[in-house]
């Protein structure tokens, strides 16, 4: 199949676009000692693919869709950025799951203590927390992203807002639409970062997996990962509890097990054990129509401890006032009876068993719209070791448009990371350059920029230019 990148240079005396501002907003090529790559998305994974390829040589635009870069990223870092995990490396490489064999190559590349060095490098110290998962000193996404869009931009990386991917044209260029409206062009490589569909409204919405699929590339389709189960609270219950905090409960479907606090919503559960076990209740709803998620209330007692202690109940005391003296709160005895809807047991025997494993009727999980993450993507046996796309030479693919399904944690950030780093050092090799050689940084231009300047005569703005 045709090369869907032109202008490949294999030689020192690299070449790279400029800008033609002649009427048709054409493009001319013209002689330079490196050449200039593209970057579709400034999510983690394409602002550390254009960093790689900056550092190797090369001159970097990155096109963004929305107005401003990494709005996921800044989301995930609102409740405190969980940029990854502590644990042991074999440990870490194993929660992919299914994919864990194609990521390990990266993953040992540029482990977790690296992400760490990383962001130390940009003056946030990490730390690790009780669970072992790691945090940024300041709790947030936007120290961190201030600090890198600076290093990008002292690296010459220009970054365009608001020009969004559209596919290729006949020739095999890149095709985009910007301010000024639809255009075309040229570049060495290609690194493609358009992310998952999850929350589409912070740009990624999974269009890429239609255009990559009219150029003969495999993907697995888009799915929600790590979001909520949906549960059919009776109305009383949802009234009563929507918001409320479950702590410490054990989540059970089949044989795997999660632990962690849970939230009532209006349409179900959510939370970390839910999240964990979300890509199954998805697989089994799909193909079932329903499922049952078991939740034990009290993961620390066992059955027989508990039911000694509900057998001292008061033969006249109800339900609601025994059990909230022996230390349950109200969600949690909502929850016993959305479980058992005929009524709680007075056997105390049969009230521990509930406790220990009050079952729920699953009738799927939460959309795209408000999963944390997106299971499926481009196949793995369509790109090369270096992440490149086998019928697309001199196009990458990192991070969520991989087909991989990674849970909460810090995986998804790492894994971002280390294929967004694998890209850009494969375009950089693809290109000749040497990856990570030290390199001056250039003077900042906006090469591969819109054809034309926007109609209130400014440019798009580059990565030095936001206020976060």
């Amino acid at each position: 199949m045709r090369a869907a990148i032109a202008g490949v240079a294999q030689t020192r005396n690299l070449r790279i676009l400029r800008i033609d501002n002649a009427a048709q907003g054409g493009s001319s090529i013209s002689d330079a000692e490196a050449p200039i790559c593209a970057v579709i998305g400034a999510g983690p994974a394409g602002l550390f693919a254009a960093d790689a390829l900056a550092r190797a040589g090369a001159r970097v635009v990155i096109y963004e869709h929305k107005a401003s870069p990494a709005r996921k990223f800044l989301m995930a870092g609102r409740g405190g950025l969980n940029i990854t995990h502590s644990e042991s490396l074999e440990r870490f490489i194993s929660r992919y799951g299914a994919a864990a064999e194609r990521l390990a190559p990266f993953i040992r590349a540029w482990p977790p203590q690296a992400l760490r060095g990383f962001c130390a490098e940009l003056g946030e110290t990490t730390f690790v927390g009780s669970s072992g998962r790691v945090f940024p000193a300041s709790f947030k996404a936007s120290p961190l992203l201030r600090a890198w869009l600076k290093r990008l931009s002292r690296l010459g990386v220009a970054i365009a807002t608001r020009h969004a991917f559209t596919g290729f044209a006949e020739s095999g260029a890149l095709r985009l639409i910007g301010p000024e409206g639809e255009f075309i062009r040229k570049f060495d490589a290609l690194v493609l970062a358009l992310g998952g569909a999850s929350w589409p409204r912070l740009g990624s919405d999974g269009a890429w997996a239609a255009r990559l699929g009219a150029q003969g590339v495999r993907v697995t389709p888009l799915a929600a990962a790590n979001s909520g189960a949906l549960i059919e609270w009776t109305a009383i219950f949802r009234s009563d509890f929507e918001g409320e905090p479950i702590k410490t409960a054990s989540l059970r479907h089949g044989a795997s097990v999660a632990r962690g606090d849970v939230v009532v919503t209006r349409g179900g559960l959510e939370g970390g054990p839910v999240y964990a076990l979300s890509s199954q209740l998805r697989v089994a709803t799909q193909k079932y129509g329903d499922t049952t998620l078991s939740i034990d209330l009290r993961p620390d007692t066992t059955l027989e401890c508990l039911a000694r202690k509900l057998s001292r109940r008061p033969q006249k005391q109800s339900h609601a006032n025994f059990l909230r003296k022996a230390g349950f709160s109200k969600v949690e005895i909502g929850l016993l009876r959305e479980a058992r809807r005929g009524g709680l047991p007075r056997d105390a025997e049969m009230l521990a068993a509930l406790i220990k494993n009050a079952t729920l009727p699953v009738i799927g999980v939460a959309g795209l719209e408000r999963a944390i993450s997106t299971a499926g993507g481009v196949c793995f046996e369509e790109l090369d070791d270096d992440l490149m796309l086998k019928k697309l030479p001199g196009v990458f693919v990192a991070g969520e448009m991989l087909d991989y399904d990674a849970p909460t944690g810090g995986y998804l950030l790492q894994a971002a990371f280390a294929t967004g780093l694998a890209a850009g050092r494969g375009a950089a090799r693809y290109l000749g350059l040497s990856p990570d050689q030290p390199v001056a940084c250039p003077e900042h231009d906006q090469t591969g920029l819109s054809p034309r300047h926007s109609p209130n005569g400014r440019a798009p703005e580059a990565s030095n230019k936001y206020s976060l």
